[in-house]
């Protein structure tokens, strides 16, 4: 098989790792309060920065481990600080819900540029993940290979915690009916709270891993956002099975496309293709059934 193919397909793993960390996030916030929110990319900006940040404090092999619980509680306090003071009190408001978090994002992308600078910053791998491999003809970054790990650790890790625990039950609960929950004694607000942190939380992993390969700027988690409610919308709201899906195909699909044409178009094809399936299939890889959105 053609060398290219393979080593794009490579690529296109690799990408939509990057995808399913930038959506993981918004899949379940969304899912569980139907809640977009639109500053869930400078979540992927902070995540990226305090991985920065931790490498001037711990440089070295293992600054980039420690960067890696750093950015998820980083970006998760500050996702509990957005969705208690503000999502809090408007989520039965989603137009007021989409235009705050807007303003959040406008907010922190500012801040970010007059704390850091408009070029933005540098996160220096280490040198177990500066090299590559070359297997078959194809030239595997171990940058990449890192990046595909995490993404799948933190997919089993979800997984896991949403089937095995009793968090786990209660966010199932709240997302099939909230109010029967919370007339059931589920503590409803508080499941909102955790799932928003832990969404948040994610989205400063994907900002490290994001890190690895290129600079951090105030603009980073834009670049993502966009292909992020794509592989959402997709995947059928709120799913994670799908959203995960969702995440490879996109990924592969952007991936091979740059074999014929270059990013740019490569990513107005990733949009057409998504109007297209949606079209097809309007649910969704996977349709999710709950009260909510059968109401």
């Amino acid at each position: 098989m053609d060398a290219l193919f393979l080593n794009q397909l490579f690529n296109g793993a690799s990408l939509a790792s990057l995808y399913l960390l930038a959506a993981l996030g918004l899949a379940l916030s969304f899912g569980l309060m139907r809640v977009i929110n639109m500053a869930h990319g400078e979540m992927l900006m902070l995540g990226g920065y305090l991985a920065w940040m931790t490498l001037l404090v711990v440089p070295g092999a293992l600054g980039i481990i420690l960067a890696i619980p750093v950015a998820f509680i980083g970006a998760a306090a500050m996702g509990g600080l957005i969705q208690s003071t503000l999502i809090r009190r408007l989520s039965a408001r989603p137009l007021d819900t989409l235009l705050a978090t807007w303003g959040v994002s406008l907010i922190l992308q500012q801040g970010a540029r007059d704390l850091f600078g408009a070029i933005g910053v540098e996160v220096r791998a280490p040198e177990w993940l500066s090299g590559s491999f070359t297997l078959a003809g194809i030239t595997l970054p171990s940058a990449r290979l890192f990046i595909i790990l995490i993404a799948a650790l933190v997919l089993g890790a979800l997984a896991l915690l949403l089937l095995k625990t009793r968090i786990g039950l209660l966010v199932r609960a709240v997302n099939q009916d909230r109010m029967m929950a919370s007339a059931v004694g589920v503590g409803v607000r508080r499941v909102d709270f955790t799932v928003f942190c832990l969404g948040s939380g994610v989205a400063g992993l994907a900002g490290v891993m994001l890190a690895l390969l290129g600079p951090v700027t105030p603009n980073v988690g834009q670049s993502y956002i966009i292909p992020a409610f794509l592989v959402v919308v997709m995947g059928g709201l709120g799913s994670i099975v799908g959203t995960t899906a969702s995440a490879i195909i996109l990924g592969l699909f952007a991936a091979l496309a740059q074999i014929f044409v270059d990013v740019s178009v490569a990513q107005m094809l990733l949009l057409v293709f998504v109007i297209l399936f949606i079209q097809v299939r309007p649910q969704g890889v996977v349709a999710v059934k709950t009260r909510q959105l059968d109401a």
